[in-house]
């Protein structure tokens, strides 16, 4: 399917982004402010080159801590500049400021105390600053134009890239896995024929034939999940129990990819008409989270034009509510047409996917860009600013104001 953008009908910028790790500056939102007691001290670091586990691990190592007993409200990446939180128990304020005055790559910003461990969606949003190099000549008035767009119409709530893996293709691996299909999941673990740069190619040739051991030997020692797999082939394990040695967060990983690209189809589906209600719809609501079901549609169109409320999409699971009318139809044949049951999503080693609603669009707020001093080789950049609810992705709009192949959506089937 080609790529479409909401805005096709507006000229992008061009540019490309994370030249160093400063272009990409992302902010966390906390859900609530520590309420300034409790057992729990509450950590707002700025973290530059590293992911949070990574982050996590030098702050665990400096406080003496196992990192899992480390909170966190969300997984930042490493190619960026990061304001987050973080949190850990029975540890003083004193102790703490001492162990973490130097660890590379991180500076603490301050400290609070609160009563509960932070968990993973415990933000409010995330408010993005970046920078875009190597633009056009009028770029800030065509991003200004685009995200004064976006601000009114929504931007399309895509998965993305960073989604679906180091080779884009996690969902495949974690479709096998859905249909209990082991021997599909280990060949598709191991990626395609057109994967030249991954250093597996011998491995995917001896693994077409059941050569395992071979496999194995050939594997490079960086492709940690991989060779694992292929060390308990070799031993002689059949593909079910060889899955095992993939980590069952991971397994979830992989399951949530395909998660995410049936919605990412069902979104494309419905592209350009992301702010049209239709009967039977499960409407989301963007200030709360919560959907209903569709049966004004009249009075529903009202609130989706004022970005109240959007049509929303499926994360299959064991306990979805399906929509109704036309939008039901296309979720049970998408089902149908994959082979598969909601049912089907207690996946064994992964454990059971409940299904949640997630909107087609994202409301965006605070957006601006503005142009930036040249960089030293005279090209033109701007820097552009807006502010995402949790769980949305900043290269979904940074894909409708750029519009290059390397920030186009990810495919959808």
């Amino acid at each position: 399917m080609p790529t479409t953008y909401l805005t096709a009908d507006l000229p992008g910028t061009g540019g490309h982004i994370r030249a160093s790790a400063s272009d990409f500056l992302v902010e966390e939102l906390p859900l609530y402010e520590p309420a300034g007691a409790g057992d729990h001290l509450y950590l707002r670091i700025e973290k530059t080159g590293l992911s949070t586990h990574d982050a996590v691990r030098r702050i665990a190592r400096a406080l003496r801590v196992r990192p899992r007993e480390i909170g966190y409200a969300g997984l930042k990446d490493a190619r960026a500049v990061t304001v987050q939180s973080l949190s850990v128990e029975h540890v003083e304020e004193d102790a703490a400021r001492v162990a973490l005055a130097e660890i590379e790559g991180i500076r603490i910003l301050g400290f609070a105390r609160h009563r509960n461990k932070l968990r993973l969606g415990h933000l409010a949003g995330n408010r993005f600053t970046l920078r875009v190099r190597g633009v056009s000549g009028d770029a800030e008035i065509r991003a200004r134009t685009i995200l004064d767009d976006l601000s009114t119409r929504g931007c399309p709530n895509w998965f993305g890239a960073q989604r679906f893996g180091r080779r884009g293709d996690n969902d495949r691996v974690g479709h096998a896995l859905v249909r209990q299909d082991p021997a599909a999941a280990v060949l598709a673990l191991l990626g395609g024929s057109s994967d030249a740069e991954d250093g597996l190619m011998a491995s995917r040739e001896f693994a077409a034939e059941g050569r395992w051991k071979e496999a194995f030997e050939a594997a490079p020692r960086g492709a940690r999940t991989e060779t694992g797999v292929l060390r308990e082939l070799a031993r002689g394990r059949d593909p079910k129990r060889a899955l095992r040695a993939i980590p069952r967060k991971l397994t979830r990983l992989l399951v949530s990819a395909y998660q995410s690209r049936l919605f990412n189809r069902l979104l494309a589906a419905r592209l350009p008409d992301l702010a049209t209600m239709e009967a039977g719809d499960l409407a989301y609501l963007h200030d709360r989270g919560a959907v209903f079901a569709v049966d004004d549609v009249a009075a529903a169109q009202e609130r989706a034009d004022a970005l109240e409320i959007s049509p929303s999409a499926p994360l299959f699971g064991t306990r979805l509510l399906l929509a109704e009318g036309e939008p039901g139809a296309r979720e049970r044949a998408l089902l149908e047409a994959e082979g598969l049951t909601l049912d089907d999503f207690n996946v064994p080693g992964a454990g059971s996917f409940r299904g949640e609603r997630r909107s087609l669009r994202i409301a965006l707020r605070d957006v601006s860009a503005e142009s930036a001093p040249p960089t030293d080789d005279g090209q033109h950049s701007i820097v552009v600013r807006f502010v995402l609810p949790r769980g949305c992705y900043a290269t979904t709009v940074l894909g409708e104001i750029l519009k290059t192949p390397k920030t186009a959506p990810p495919r959808a089937v």
